[in-house]
């Protein structure tokens, strides 16, 4: 097992929290995933692994769809409409007992972001959308 294998196992084992998200996404990117994205960027970042469920059991990515999956991500993330500002976000594959999963690192950006014209903090382990309220927005822009 190498390095980046044994740091995800780790990482799974952890469970979600406030830096780290499962998504199964199985053949496609569910809409969420850019909620999480949004959230990470707005708070202190973190992970994202795409090919894992909220319990942790690796299902891995149908292995037809990670390249539309990559394709459709970084699309979406670079879209102003869908993410505004865009990001540059890297997907990277790994194989974790014979699956594909997809490992989105985000960074803490140094801007407030929105997706879909809402803007998402991060809580434990689930995404806050904090539009409509007017301190935590307050709090975001004075963090950033």
């Amino acid at each position: 097992m190498n390095t980046n294998e044994h740091k995800l196992r780790a990482l799974i084992a952890g469970g979600e929290g406030i830096s780290t998200e499962f998504k199964a996404c199985r053949n496609q990117v569910s809409r969420d995933v850019y909620d999480t994205v949004c959230a990470f960027l707005n708070r202190h970042g973190g992970t994202v692994l795409l090919g894992v469920e909220d319990s942790g059991t690796i299902t891995g990515i149908a292995s037809d769809a990670v390249g539309q999956l990559k394709k459709d991500f970084v699309a979406a993330i670079n879209n102003p409409q869908k993410l505004q500002p865009p990001a540059y976000l890297s997907m990277d594959e790994v194989v974790l007992e014979g699956k594909t999963l997809l490992h989105i690192y985000i960074p803490e950006s140094s801007q407030v972001h929105r997706c879909n014209g809402r803007i998402y903090d991060r809580n434990e382990d689930g995404d806050l959308d904090i539009t409509d309220n007017t301190v935590q927005v307050a709090r975001l822009y004075q963090r950033k």
